[in-house]
């Protein structure tokens, strides 16, 4: 996982968390975060939630051409979430990912992919060497001052660059009251998390124009494999085994009250910004 610092909800975008207020702890450093998830990459690739099919196909349509034979860099890839599905689709994709836990689960899960060490900050290939670039719940560990000039000197001519993030259905009453109690114990802004996925957080430069889609999806999982997800996020790696214990733990009584069978229904919101380079 690789970005710019923006307090995305941890069931969506990692958090960047505000100062805490119930439970006065230093605040995390950026760099903390965007390493905190090496030490967890088998439990981020067991539970973490996947991408649906209506993404990768709003990805052609925007792109105007099939993902079939496009070279594709993989940026932060991560356990390898994406870029399995990126592979899938028929591209041929090359994954770049800087930390060490991620990378070797990277390679144990997908091990005719090649991945190579770095960030989007300073990407380790060639100019004018892929069709697209893409980061899947990657983009806000990068310097966007930094990554939009990589991305582009990578790009071929008419190439694109494409960010995407899981982010929660507020709109469904049981996320929109998780999510109030993850922000009560962590002291973190929810609702910033869709407010911060847009063109200027992505693009303070304005070099770029994105154009934003979302995609609905969901999945059933058991309560413990939402836990599970919910603790894979840096909020929960970074502040302490105790304290995000407690607070998984009185999460899972909430949820078991709620949803008796065991299983919860999490919906989200792909959010897509797409932007296309000179052909």
């Amino acid at each position: 996982m690789t970005t710019s610092p923006s307090a995305h909800h941890p069931t969506g975008a990692d958090a960047a968390p505000e100062p805490p207020v119930e439970h006065p702890t230093p605040e995390p450093t950026r760099s903390a975060r965007a390493h905190s998830f090496n030490a967890a990459a088998a439990q981020y690739a067991a539970n973490r939630p996947s991408y649906p099919p209506a993404l990768f196909d709003t990805i052609e349509g925007l792109t105007g051409r099939p993902l079939t034979g496009t070279r594709v860099a993989d940026v932060g890839a991560g356990t390898g979430i994406a870029t399995a599905l990126l592979h899938a689709r028929g591209a041929d994709v090359v994954a770049v990912e800087p930390g060490d836990g991620m990378a070797a689960q990277f390679r144990r899960a997908l091990p005719d992919i090649p991945v190579v060490r770095g960030t989007g900050d300073d990407l380790p290939l060639a100019d004018a060497s892929v069709d697209l670039v893409t980061y899947a719940q990657a983009w806000h560990w990068t310097d966007p001052a930094r990554a939009i000039p990589e991305a582009l000197r990578v790009l071929r001519p008419g190439g694109a660059l494409a960010l995407w993030w899981n982010t929660d259905a507020l709109d469904v009453p049981w996320l929109a009251e998780a999510a109030a109690r993850i922000a009560r114990h962590f002291a973190i802004d929810v609702s910033a998390e869709k407010r911060d996925v847009n063109a200027r957080a992505a693009d303070p430069t304005g070099l770029l124009d994105f154009t934003r889609r979302t995609v609905r999806w969901s999945r059933r999982v058991p309560v413990d494999t939402h836990l599970a997800n919910l603790g894979s996020h840096s909020v929960f790696l970074v502040h302490g085994a105790e304290h995000t214990a407690s607070f998984l733990a009185e999460e899972r009584e909430h949820l078991l009250r709620a949803f008796p069978d065991g299983f919860v229904e999490e919906v989200y919101e792909v959010v897509l910004l797409l932007a296309r380079t000179p052909a």
